[in-house]
């Protein structure tokens, strides 16, 4: 109304990253894709729905067992994730993050020859257990992710022209992520993303008290989406990651359920229908994928992200 003082600043607009792959984290969800033609088409229509940022898992096998030095990483398919990057980005726009952190060093740089936009890197050690059906054995993983070869993924990064995600399960990757800022092998502004209730040794709380902790200790020129592995939750917490400013990633890998866990989505753009429903009714337009170019600091220098202070 007229004469009412403005009580706040306009948000960005709103980044939303898609993960549609659940083979390892929800492994007997019946509408996980199967393959790499399967799941390219629900990227596709995940982008058609709202999504610019798409984290693929190509094909890739995990260690049967914990090796000699505490590690069971991932062997990756490279023919596989180009055949999944090219069949994507020939019939969309998005942008282009290969996931699968705890790859194994060597196979990761030869991927960044492949040109993905981004490329998401565990900045703390990898200790993830997933056992969402207490029958069944977990599925666990190890990467310990040395600063020695955190440094060699910001060269290798720096030398490919792909943009690091730096993946936060706690604020020790923070502290590691600033370390390599000021020895310069790291440029801002920072995309990270925040893993709230993932289970194993990195978890962090899935509660929005979480939420506001990494939300306020966020460094200058850190901007952060965010991901939550708790069905209960999941939904909260990213509605307050869109309140404070933040953005989000959604898809099968974090949570496949509509609800607070009864309901499977059938797809994964049934997830991002859903997010970008309560990213506009909390006042988040969407951003398309030159716009999250920008937000990102993929396009150069990148918008500010102003938040809203409230009444």
């Amino acid at each position: 109304m007229e004469g009412l003082p403005n009580r706040g600043v306009a948000m960005n607009k709103l980044v939303i990253t898609v993960t549609c792959d659940s083979t390892m984290s929800y492994p007997r969800n019946p509408y996980n894709p199967q393959g790499v033609q399967a799941l390219a088409d629900d990227y596709v229509r995940s982008t058609q729905a709202g999504a610019s940022i798409c984290h693929l898992h190509g094909p890739y096998t995990l260690d049967e067992k914990i090796r000699a030095d505490g590690t069971k990483l991932s062997d990756l398919d490279q023919d596989g994730w180009l055949r999944l990057k090219e069949s994507i980005t020939s019939r969309c726009d998005a942008i282009i993050q290969y996931g699968i952190a705890n790859g194994r060093y060597p196979q990761r740089v030869e991927l960044m020859k492949q040109h993905p936009d981004m490329m998401s890197i565990c900045f703390n050690a990898h200790d993830e257990c997933f056992q969402p059906d207490p029958q069944y054995p977990p599925v666990e993983l190890y990467g310990i992710h040395s600063r020695e070869e955190l440094e060699g993924y910001c060269r290798e990064t720096k030398k490919h022209g792909v943009k690091p995600e730096v993946e936060s399960f706690h604020y020790g990757a923070i502290w590691n992520a600033l370390r390599f800022i000021n020895a310069g092998l790291l440029d801002t502004p920072i995309w990270t993303t925040f893993f709230l209730g993932w289970p194993g040794g990195c978890w962090t709380p899935p509660t929005v008290e979480a939420m506001q902790y990494m939300h306020d200790h966020k460094p200058k020129d850190f901007n952060y989406s965010v991901s939550v592995m708790d069905p209960p939750t999941h939904w909260q917490v990213l509605a307050k990651s869109i309140l404070l400013g933040g953005h989000v990633r959604v898809g099968m890998e974090d949570s496949p359920y509509l609800n607070k866990g009864d309901t499977l989505a059938r797809s994964n753009a049934e997830l991002v229908e859903k997010i970008v429903r309560i990213g506009r009714e909390l006042g988040r337009e969407i951003a398309s994928p030159d716009e999250a170019r920008e937000i990102t600091g993929l396009a150069g220098k990148p918008l500010e992200n102003a938040v809203s202070p409230g009444n």
